[in-house]
């Protein structure tokens, strides 16, 4: 059966347009994949540890030269790493803060990225080559191509490379910009181009959710 890995990474709880973008992916997914299976882990609620020494060295040495503390850090980079590589799908919903992404799921990314185990360094095809990952964010600003503040967007190209040159996998961003024009008096009369810009994201988020939908099981 189809299996969806959803990796959400808002701090906030409620209101958060990231997280109802992710929502919607998820929705059209299971509507289409009806017996699918989707793991959730919600970093905002429960965050992963930053790699440590020990997690760092355990991943370039075999399980048998593990100390206690390289086991004991091995056990979480295991369990995340098989969450992932049993995925046919993963989706990555994120706001923008600080013009970077969230530190949580930064912590969740470097556990992931193990030697030989997710990615490689030699130029062999990875085990996630040619997987759908989906990234569903919102920035507060507007950092579309040829914006004043494009080259200050740390999160969708950071992404980009992490998910698609590292891992191979095949990667689709979709951003709503312009996400504190509501709340923000000095961003008032934006409201219309981030009303706009959520509009254009949430279609082409139900969109990449049937396409997802349809690739074939590995």
């Amino acid at each position: 059966m189809p299996h969806l890995l959803h990796i959400d990474s808002s701090a906030v709880s409620q209101g958060s347009v990231s997280r109802a973008l992710g929502q919607s992916f998820r929705r059209v997914w299971q509507q289409e994949n009806p017996d699918g299976v989707v793991t959730y882990r919600d970093l905002g609620a429960a965050p992963v540890p930053p790699l440590t020494e020990a997690g760092v060295t355990a991943g370039f040495m075999p399980a048998v030269a593990h100390d206690e503390r390289q086991r004991h850090a091995m056990l979480l980079r295991d369990e995340l790493v098989a969450e992932l590589l049993s995925a046919d799908a993963l989706l990555i919903s994120t706001p923008m803060y600080n013009w970077s992404i969230p530190s949580t799921l930064k912590a969740w990314i470097d556990q992931v990225l193990v030697n030989d185990r997710t990615i490689t360094f030699d130029g062999t095809p990875g085990p996630l080559t040619g997987r759908p990952a989906t990234v569903v964010a919102s920035y507060g600003g507007g950092y579309t191509p040829g914006a004043p503040m494009e080259q200050h967007n740390h999160v969708g190209p950071y992404l980009e490379t992490v998910f698609g040159t590292g891992l191979g996998m095949d990667v689709q961003v979709i951003a709503a910009q312009l996400s504190l024009a509501p709340r923000t008096p000095a961003m008032a009369g934006l409201i219309p181009l981030a009303e706009q810009s959520l509009a254009d994201a949430q279609a082409a988020v139900l969109e990449r959710a049937r396409q997802t939908a349809l690739v074939p099981l590995r």
